[in-house]
Protein backbone atom coordinates (compact mmCIF):
# COMPACT_ATOMS: atom_id res chain seq x y z
CA UNK A 1 0.00 0.00 0.00
CA UNK A 2 2.85 2.42 0.84
CA UNK A 3 4.39 2.01 -2.62
CA UNK A 4 0.99 2.64 -4.21
CA UNK A 5 0.51 5.82 -2.19
CA UNK A 6 3.96 7.05 -3.20
CA UNK A 7 3.32 6.39 -6.89
CA UNK A 8 -0.15 7.93 -6.67
CA UNK A 9 1.27 11.10 -5.14
CA UNK A 10 3.99 11.21 -7.79
CA UNK A 11 1.44 10.95 -10.59
CA UNK A 12 -0.83 13.59 -9.03
CA UNK A 13 2.11 15.97 -8.87
CA UNK A 14 3.24 15.32 -12.46
CA UNK A 15 4.04 18.48 -14.39
CA UNK A 16 2.53 18.89 -16.89
CA UNK A 17 1.02 15.35 -17.01
CA UNK A 18 1.84 11.66 -16.61
CA UNK A 19 1.63 9.03 -19.34
CA UNK A 20 0.08 5.55 -19.41
CA UNK A 21 1.32 4.02 -22.65
CA UNK A 22 2.17 0.81 -24.46
CA UNK A 23 0.80 -1.65 -27.00
CA UNK A 24 -2.81 -2.74 -26.62
CA UNK A 25 -2.05 -6.39 -25.92
CA UNK A 26 0.97 -8.56 -25.19
CA UNK A 27 1.95 -10.13 -28.50
CA UNK A 28 5.22 -11.69 -27.33
CA UNK A 29 7.80 -11.15 -24.61
CA UNK A 30 10.36 -9.83 -27.08
CA UNK A 31 7.91 -7.30 -28.51
CA UNK A 32 6.84 -6.03 -25.10
CA UNK A 33 10.43 -5.62 -23.91
CA UNK A 34 11.28 -3.75 -27.13
CA UNK A 35 8.30 -1.41 -26.77
CA UNK A 36 8.92 -0.77 -23.08
CA UNK A 37 12.54 0.21 -23.72
CA UNK A 38 11.67 2.52 -26.62
CA UNK A 39 8.82 4.27 -24.77
CA UNK A 40 10.87 4.64 -21.58
CA UNK A 41 13.77 6.15 -23.54
CA UNK A 42 11.42 8.77 -25.00
CA UNK A 43 9.61 9.66 -21.78
CA UNK A 44 12.86 9.83 -19.80
CA UNK A 45 14.26 12.25 -22.36
CA UNK A 46 11.13 14.42 -22.07
CA UNK A 47 10.83 14.16 -18.29
CA UNK A 48 7.37 12.54 -18.28
CA UNK A 49 6.41 10.01 -15.59
CA UNK A 50 5.61 6.74 -17.40
CA UNK A 51 3.43 3.80 -16.44
CA UNK A 52 3.78 1.06 -19.06
CA UNK A 53 0.52 -0.45 -20.32
CA UNK A 54 -0.36 -3.70 -22.01
CA UNK A 55 -3.11 -6.30 -21.57
CA UNK A 56 -2.71 -10.02 -20.96
CA UNK A 57 -6.24 -10.83 -22.16
CA UNK A 58 -8.64 -8.84 -24.32
CA UNK A 59 -11.80 -10.47 -23.04
CA UNK A 60 -14.19 -8.12 -24.86
CA UNK A 61 -13.03 -8.61 -28.45
CA UNK A 62 -15.73 -8.14 -31.09
CA UNK A 63 -15.22 -11.67 -32.46
CA UNK A 64 -14.51 -14.93 -30.64
CA UNK A 65 -11.96 -15.67 -33.38
CA UNK A 66 -9.87 -12.60 -32.59
CA UNK A 67 -6.49 -12.67 -30.85
CA UNK A 68 -6.84 -12.13 -27.09
CA UNK A 69 -3.32 -12.35 -25.71
CA UNK A 70 -1.23 -14.88 -23.77
CA UNK A 71 -3.58 -15.16 -20.79
CA UNK A 72 -3.13 -14.08 -17.20
CA UNK A 73 -0.40 -16.45 -15.99
CA UNK A 74 2.04 -15.99 -18.86
CA UNK A 75 1.08 -12.36 -19.36
CA UNK A 76 1.82 -11.36 -15.78
CA UNK A 77 5.24 -13.03 -15.97
CA UNK A 78 6.06 -10.91 -19.01
CA UNK A 79 4.80 -7.71 -17.38
CA UNK A 80 6.81 -8.49 -14.25
CA UNK A 81 9.93 -8.84 -16.39
CA UNK A 82 9.24 -5.43 -17.95
CA UNK A 83 8.85 -3.95 -14.49
CA UNK A 84 12.11 -5.35 -13.15
CA UNK A 85 14.17 -4.90 -16.33
CA UNK A 86 13.32 -1.26 -16.91
CA UNK A 87 12.27 -0.17 -13.41
CA UNK A 88 8.94 1.20 -14.55
CA UNK A 89 5.47 0.77 -13.02
CA UNK A 90 2.85 -1.30 -14.83
CA UNK A 91 -0.84 -0.80 -15.61
CA UNK A 92 -3.03 -3.62 -16.92
CA UNK A 93 -6.71 -4.41 -16.91
CA UNK A 94 -8.91 -7.00 -15.20
CA UNK A 95 -12.28 -8.35 -16.28
CA UNK A 96 -13.25 -10.60 -13.37
CA UNK A 97 -13.02 -10.24 -9.60
CA UNK A 98 -11.06 -13.47 -9.32
CA UNK A 99 -8.19 -11.92 -11.32
CA UNK A 100 -7.57 -8.99 -9.01
CA UNK A 101 -5.42 -10.60 -6.33
CA UNK A 102 -2.93 -12.10 -8.81
CA UNK A 103 -2.82 -8.97 -10.96
CA UNK A 104 -2.30 -6.79 -7.89
CA UNK A 105 0.92 -8.67 -7.10
CA UNK A 106 2.47 -7.38 -10.35
CA UNK A 107 0.58 -4.32 -11.58
CA UNK A 108 0.98 -0.95 -9.89
CA UNK A 109 -2.26 0.29 -11.43
CA UNK A 110 -5.26 -1.95 -12.03
CA UNK A 111 -7.47 -0.71 -14.83
CA UNK A 112 -11.23 -1.27 -14.92
CA UNK A 113 -12.53 -1.50 -18.52
CA UNK A 114 -15.20 0.97 -19.59
CA UNK A 115 -17.82 -1.74 -20.09
CA UNK A 116 -17.35 -2.75 -16.43
CA UNK A 117 -17.05 0.65 -14.74
CA UNK A 118 -20.19 0.15 -12.62
CA UNK A 119 -19.57 -3.47 -11.57
CA UNK A 120 -19.44 -3.16 -7.79
CA UNK A 121 -17.92 -6.57 -7.02
CA UNK A 122 -15.12 -6.01 -9.52
CA UNK A 123 -14.41 -2.49 -8.24
CA UNK A 124 -14.30 -3.68 -4.63
CA UNK A 125 -12.04 -6.65 -5.43
CA UNK A 126 -9.65 -4.37 -7.30
CA UNK A 127 -9.70 -1.79 -4.50
CA UNK A 128 -8.83 -4.39 -1.87
CA UNK A 129 -5.48 -5.09 -3.57
CA UNK A 130 -4.32 -1.65 -2.37
CA UNK A 131 -3.14 -0.79 -5.86
CA UNK A 132 -4.04 2.39 -7.73
CA UNK A 133 -7.31 1.89 -9.62
CA UNK A 134 -7.91 3.55 -12.99
CA UNK A 135 -11.61 3.40 -13.91
CA UNK A 136 -12.49 4.04 -17.53
CA UNK A 137 -15.79 5.85 -18.02
CA UNK A 138 -18.32 3.68 -19.82
CA UNK A 139 -19.17 4.77 -23.34
CA UNK A 140 -22.79 4.72 -22.17
CA UNK A 141 -22.25 6.77 -18.98
CA UNK A 142 -22.59 10.39 -18.04
CA UNK A 143 -19.43 11.74 -16.35
CA UNK A 144 -21.35 12.13 -13.09
CA UNK A 145 -21.55 8.32 -12.82
CA UNK A 146 -17.82 8.14 -12.27
CA UNK A 147 -18.08 9.91 -8.93
CA UNK A 148 -20.10 6.91 -7.73
CA UNK A 149 -17.61 4.43 -9.17
CA UNK A 150 -14.70 6.22 -7.52
CA UNK A 151 -16.59 6.26 -4.23
CA UNK A 152 -16.97 2.47 -4.40
CA UNK A 153 -13.17 2.23 -4.42
CA UNK A 154 -12.86 4.54 -1.43
CA UNK A 155 -15.61 2.75 0.50
CA UNK A 156 -13.54 -0.42 0.10
CA UNK A 157 -10.67 1.31 1.90
CA UNK A 158 -8.57 2.52 -1.02
CA UNK A 159 -8.09 6.25 -1.69
CA UNK A 160 -5.83 5.70 -4.71
CA UNK A 161 -8.28 6.06 -7.58
CA UNK A 162 -8.36 7.89 -10.90
CA UNK A 163 -10.98 8.15 -13.64
CA UNK A 164 -10.52 8.08 -17.39
CA UNK A 165 -12.48 9.55 -20.29
CA UNK A 166 -12.58 7.31 -23.37
CA UNK A 167 -15.42 8.68 -25.47
CA UNK A 168 -19.21 8.43 -25.61
CA UNK A 169 -21.29 6.38 -28.03
CA UNK A 170 -22.63 8.42 -30.93
CA UNK A 171 -24.97 6.10 -32.80
CA UNK A 172 -24.02 2.48 -33.34
CA UNK A 173 -20.49 2.62 -34.72
CA UNK A 174 -18.91 5.83 -33.53
CA UNK A 175 -17.66 7.65 -30.44
CA UNK A 176 -17.32 11.34 -29.71
CA UNK A 177 -15.25 13.10 -27.07
CA UNK A 178 -17.03 15.86 -25.21
CA UNK A 179 -14.33 18.14 -23.74
CA UNK A 180 -16.79 19.18 -21.02
CA UNK A 181 -16.45 15.68 -19.58
CA UNK A 182 -12.79 16.32 -18.81
CA UNK A 183 -13.91 19.08 -16.47
CA UNK A 184 -17.01 17.35 -15.10
CA UNK A 185 -15.02 14.22 -14.25
CA UNK A 186 -13.22 16.29 -11.60
CA UNK A 187 -16.38 15.92 -9.53
CA UNK A 188 -15.02 12.45 -8.70
CA UNK A 189 -12.35 14.32 -6.69
CA UNK A 190 -9.41 12.42 -8.15
CA UNK A 191 -6.94 12.62 -11.05
CA UNK A 192 -8.50 12.72 -14.52
CA UNK A 193 -6.97 10.78 -17.41
CA UNK A 194 -7.80 11.18 -21.10
CA UNK A 195 -7.65 8.06 -23.29
CA UNK A 196 -6.71 9.65 -26.60
CA UNK A 197 -6.67 6.43 -28.63
CA UNK A 198 -9.66 4.26 -27.61
CA UNK A 199 -11.81 7.37 -27.75
CA UNK A 200 -11.35 7.33 -31.53
CA UNK A 201 -12.57 3.79 -32.03
CA UNK A 202 -15.44 3.04 -34.37
CA UNK A 203 -16.89 0.00 -32.58
CA UNK A 204 -17.80 -2.85 -34.93
CA UNK A 205 -17.53 -0.29 -37.70
CA UNK A 206 -15.34 -2.26 -40.10
CA UNK A 207 -16.73 -5.10 -42.20
CA UNK A 208 -14.43 -8.04 -42.80
CA UNK A 209 -13.99 -10.08 -45.93
CA UNK A 210 -15.90 -13.31 -45.57
CA UNK A 211 -18.35 -11.79 -43.11
CA UNK A 212 -18.27 -10.39 -39.62
CA UNK A 213 -17.15 -7.04 -38.26
CA UNK A 214 -14.24 -5.53 -36.35
CA UNK A 215 -13.59 -2.18 -34.72
CA UNK A 216 -12.22 0.57 -36.91
CA UNK A 217 -10.78 3.89 -35.85
CA UNK A 218 -9.67 7.39 -36.71
CA UNK A 219 -5.94 7.37 -35.93
CA UNK A 220 -5.41 10.63 -37.80
CA UNK A 221 -7.50 12.45 -35.18
CA UNK A 222 -5.46 11.28 -32.18
CA UNK A 223 -3.41 14.53 -32.12
CA UNK A 224 -6.65 16.55 -32.20
CA UNK A 225 -8.08 14.82 -29.13
CA UNK A 226 -4.70 14.88 -27.38
CA UNK A 227 -4.24 18.63 -27.91
CA UNK A 228 -7.70 19.28 -26.55
CA UNK A 229 -7.13 17.15 -23.46
CA UNK A 230 -3.87 18.75 -22.41
CA UNK A 231 -5.22 22.23 -23.08
CA UNK A 232 -8.16 21.51 -20.77
CA UNK A 233 -5.66 20.37 -18.15
CA UNK A 234 -5.98 16.62 -17.61
CA UNK A 235 -3.66 15.00 -15.10
CA UNK A 236 -2.71 12.08 -17.31
CA UNK A 237 -2.75 10.83 -20.88
CA UNK A 238 -3.52 7.21 -21.79
CA UNK A 239 -2.48 6.08 -25.24
CA UNK A 240 -1.78 2.84 -27.02
CA UNK A 241 1.41 2.81 -29.08
CA UNK A 242 2.72 0.30 -31.61
CA UNK A 243 5.80 0.03 -33.78
CA UNK A 244 3.76 -1.45 -36.66
CA UNK A 245 0.10 -0.45 -36.23
CA UNK A 246 -1.04 -1.83 -39.59
CA UNK A 247 -0.08 -5.32 -38.43
CA UNK A 248 -1.17 -5.00 -34.80
CA UNK A 249 -3.48 -7.92 -33.90
CA UNK A 250 -5.76 -5.74 -31.75
CA UNK A 251 -7.02 -2.17 -32.26
CA UNK A 252 -4.51 -1.39 -34.99
CA UNK A 253 -6.60 1.53 -36.34
CA UNK A 254 -6.30 3.42 -33.04
CA UNK A 255 -2.73 2.68 -31.98
CA UNK A 256 -0.32 5.58 -32.39
CA UNK A 257 2.87 4.88 -34.38
CA UNK A 258 5.95 4.58 -32.18
CA UNK A 259 7.96 6.57 -34.76
CA UNK A 260 5.78 9.64 -34.04
CA UNK A 261 5.50 9.30 -30.24
CA UNK A 262 8.27 11.72 -29.28
CA UNK A 263 7.08 14.33 -31.77
CA UNK A 264 3.51 14.24 -30.46
CA UNK A 265 4.53 14.27 -26.79
CA UNK A 266 6.80 17.28 -27.35
CA UNK A 267 3.86 19.20 -28.78
CA UNK A 268 1.52 18.15 -25.97
CA UNK A 269 4.02 19.22 -23.31
CA UNK A 270 4.35 22.62 -24.97
CA UNK A 271 0.56 23.09 -25.10
CA UNK A 272 0.11 21.98 -21.50
CA UNK A 273 2.78 24.38 -20.25
CA UNK A 274 1.13 27.46 -21.76
CA UNK A 275 -2.44 26.43 -20.94
CA UNK A 276 -4.12 27.34 -17.66
CA UNK A 277 -6.37 24.31 -17.89
CA UNK A 278 -5.60 23.08 -14.39
CA UNK A 279 -6.59 26.42 -12.88
CA UNK A 280 -10.24 27.03 -12.10
CA UNK A 281 -11.37 30.19 -13.90
CA UNK A 282 -12.95 32.65 -11.49
CA UNK A 283 -15.89 34.25 -13.29
CA UNK A 284 -16.92 37.68 -12.05
CA UNK A 285 -20.63 38.33 -12.75
CA UNK A 286 -20.82 41.77 -11.19
CA UNK A 287 -21.88 44.52 -13.66
CA UNK A 288 -19.00 45.70 -15.82
CA UNK A 289 -17.96 49.31 -15.83
CA UNK A 290 -15.06 50.78 -17.75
Amino acid sequence: MESSIALFNQLKAADPFFLLAGPNVIESEDHILYMAKKIKDITSKLGLPLVFKSSFDKANRTSSKSFRGPGMSDGLKILERVKTTFDIPIVTDVHESIQCEAVGKVADIIQIPAFLCRQTDLLVAAAKTGRIINIKKGQFCAPSVMANSAEKIRMAGNENVMVCERGTMFGYNDLIVDPRNLEWLREANCPVVADITHSLQQPAGRKLEGGGVASGGLRELIPCIARTAVAVGVDGIFMEVHDNPLNAPVDGPTQWPLRHLEELLEELIAIARVSKGKQHFQIDLTPFSS
